[in-house]
């Protein structure tokens, strides 16, 4: 997927145009309040570019799944237009709808450097999946609303959307937004040319969600650091005991068989923290090999030899890509490996070093470290199936120059 053949936004005219932007403001809100805004504040350049140019702007997202009725009370865009409308200082003009004469006389009434947001893209969804489906009807009718379609969320990229893919293959013009194409510019750098020593380090519960992306960084990097849930398959594959901790038993042969082909390659943890039960967390401390973790205990986090063990492998790297966490970061408790994690690629100097997956980026912001990453990807399963090599549907409906 080369992004220089795909158009980006300055590569429009846009004043006086009916610009429909794609965003990702699927932000975690608890209790009616947003907990994070990340994702609206990473979409404000390529608004702030439409409204500034003279465009109408158009936009519109997704927020959770929306699978009955009930769940509109909960999933509607209303407290994200006020945030949205809070971080731009502006009025903004928003439809509870996702289509019919409300919403197409209010686009009707736009004026040059107007922003209209419309409701939630999944309550189309109650209408037998027409959003996450597709549904060529629907992508027609979005289209059919502007002159021109600007994708910004890469979040879902990976998937064929009526909001992205309907909208991108039935209008005139369509080009990548400011955060699409920094995601993907940054990407491309781990996936085509990473700068030797490369190091990825992949956690996470298991293995089967990450197949793809461990089997194309062990042909790339030169060390792949294993860590969170997905380790204790690798370490029953090595004869360990791991007592009830996460074990995918169907990955065991898959596991023997990386662990033989990449044996310098892949470094795993050493020791672990376990706990009796979900409910007891108290931090046991199982110490260096041969790794015994009691019968009755579960793997829950990497202690202090493992942390080690990586921070040595990490040093001198140039290129580093972190996804997943190393334990269950929920437990206090369990939090440990994966701050360590954080702060050792802080750390490296003239690396560059990009980070992605929920986990992982949210135990950086809480350690206050954002700025020490090169790039912090906004797209979870995107960045995973773009790593892998994958061509993205929703960049690749976007027109090329």
């Amino acid at each position: 997927m080369h992004l220089t053949s795909k158009k980006t936004i300055d590569d429009l005219q846009l004043k006086g145009k009916k610009v429909l932007i794609r965003v990702d403001f699927n932000v975690p809100i608890k209790d009616g309040k947003i907990t994070s805004v990340k994702r609206i504040v990473s979409s404000l350049p390529t608004i702030n570019k439409v409204l500034e140019e003279g465009g109408k702007a158009i936009v519109f997202s997704h927020l959770g799944r929306v699978k009955e009725e009930a769940d509109k009370t909960k999933k509607s865009l209303k407290p994200v237009v006020y945030e949205l409308a809070n971080q731009l200082g502006r009025n903004i003009i928003y439809v509870d709808q996702t289509r019919g004469a409300k919403l197409e006389h209010a686009i009707e009434k736009m004026q040059d450097g107007e922003i209209l947001v419309f409701e939630n893209t999944r309550f189309e969804d109650l209408n037998n999946k027409a959003e996450s489906k597709n549904d060529p009807e629907l992508g027609k009718y979005w289209a059919s609303l502007g002159d021109v379609f600007i994708n910004d969320a890469f979040g879902t990229a990976h998937r064929a959307h009526a909001s992205n893919v309907g909208i991108a293959s039935n209008i005139a013009e369509s080009a990548m937004g400011y955060l699409l194409e920094k995601e993907v510019k940054a990407l491309s750098k781990i996936v085509h040319n990473p700068i030797k020593p490369f190091v990825a380090i992949i956690g996470g519960a298991k293995i089967s969600d990450k197949i793809g992306v461990v089997s194309s960084l062990l042909e790339k990097a030169d060390k792949v650091i294993i860590g969170g849930g997905m380790a204790y398959t690798f370490n029953k594959a090595l004869g360990f005991n791991i007592g009830n901790s996460l074990v995918e038993e169907d990955k065991i042969e898959l596991a023997k068989e990386y662990l033989e082909k990449y044996k310098d390659k892949i470094i795993l943890p050493v020791d672990h923290a376990s706990a009796t039960s979900f409910e007891d967390q108290e931090r046991i401390l199982n110490p260096s090999h041969p790794l015994q973790i009691p019968e009755n205990t579960m793997g829950l986090d990497i202690d202090q030899y493992s942390i080690e063990l990586f921070k040595s492998e990490l040093e001198g790297a140039k290129t580093v890509l972190w996804n997943g966490p190393m334990g269950v970061t929920e437990f206090s408790n369990f939090k440990y490996g994966t701050e360590a994690v954080a702060k050792e690629i802080s750390k490296l100097e003239d690396a560059y070093s990009v980070i992605g997956g929920g986990d992982s980026v949210a135990a950086v912001e809480n350690l206050g470290f954002e700025d020490a990453f090169s790039h912090i990807s906004t797209g979870g399963g995107a960045s995973i199936e773009f790593l892998e090599g994958k061509e993205l549907p929703g960049i690749k409906a976007i027109q090329d120059k």
